[in-house]
């Protein structure tokens, strides 16, 4: 569970509602004709854009923005070293056993390549592969959000338009003035707050999820390379520690 993102939403939610509780009723704020322009609005236009496919899996990108893994630059490291103590000691042919129980598929899979022999630079381009479709994966994901964070407004606008055309319709009845003039004012409302609050806010956590999973991946390939080179696990640790800022590279080291 990422706190941040779950504090943060929580946070702005409950500032926006405890100030418009401190000025009136919540009530007055809700009109499910406004919600329906926007929310619906801001769905059928991004389904326009996007397949319904690729739009479906934005719910198990959802996911990723509130349970992503937090990825340890450091264990990597230190799995690393571990491994490459062994292989110098037994052989690369000896670290099959022990990938068998390993959660990360893409360690596995680099792991696996190099004990069944390719070429360093084929195993490099196999996994730069990988980790370039992946990478495009999680940017569609933060790109739709991006699409309908930028849709919400303008379907806020869409509604505020309608109010005002019904309101200036009826001119001549005050007491349809009201409702005409909240649906108006409210779809800006939901538009902006669809957009600031949740959309564009989530699209930002997933391009950071990415970059986070992007820069552990690039570990796990110079990993890969020194195991299949036969590295010292010392010289092995050196180039791994250069992916870590300087706060994160004091006290470790190889045993």
């Amino acid at each position: 569970m990422d706190i941040a993102t779950i504090l943060g939403i929580v946070s702005a939610f409950g500032l926006v509602f405890g100030a418009i509780l401190m000025g009136g009723s919540l009530g007055m704020f809700i009109n499910v004709p406004s919600f329906l322009i926007v929310v619906g609005g801001t769905i059928g236009v991004t389904l326009i854009n996007y397949p319904l496919k690729e739009f479906l899996g934005i719910f198990k990108v959802v996911m990723k923005v509130f349970f992503g893994r937090d990825h340890s630059g450091l264990g990597v490291i230190k799995q690393f070293i571990d491994f490459g103590t062994k292989s110098r000691r037994e052989g690369i042919l000896s670290l099959e056993s022990d990938i068998k129980d390993l959660s990360d598929e893409f360690v596995k899979k680099g792991i696996q390549l190099a004990i069944d022999g390719l070429e360093p630079e084929s195993i490099r381009e196999i996994l730069e592969t990988e980790t370039t479709f992946i990478q495009g994966r999680h940017r569609l994901g933060a790109e739709i959000f991006t699409t309908m964070g930028t849709y919400a407004p303008a379907m806020g606008m869409v509604g505020t338009l309608i109010g005002l055309v019904q309101m200036l319709k009826s001119m001549d009845d005050p007491s349809t003035i009201g409702p005409a003039m909240a649906v108006a004012l409210l779809t800006t409302f939901y538009g902006s707050l669809m957009a600031n609050v949740l959309c564009m806010p989530m699209a930002g956590k997933l391009k950071t999820r990415s970059s986070e999973e992007a820069l552990i991946k690039e570990m796990i390939i110079e990993g890969v390379m020194s195991l299949s080179a036969g590295e010292n696990p010392r010289i092995l640790e050196q180039k791994l520690m250069a992916f870590l800022p300087p706060s994160q590279r004091a006290g470790q080291g190889a045993p």
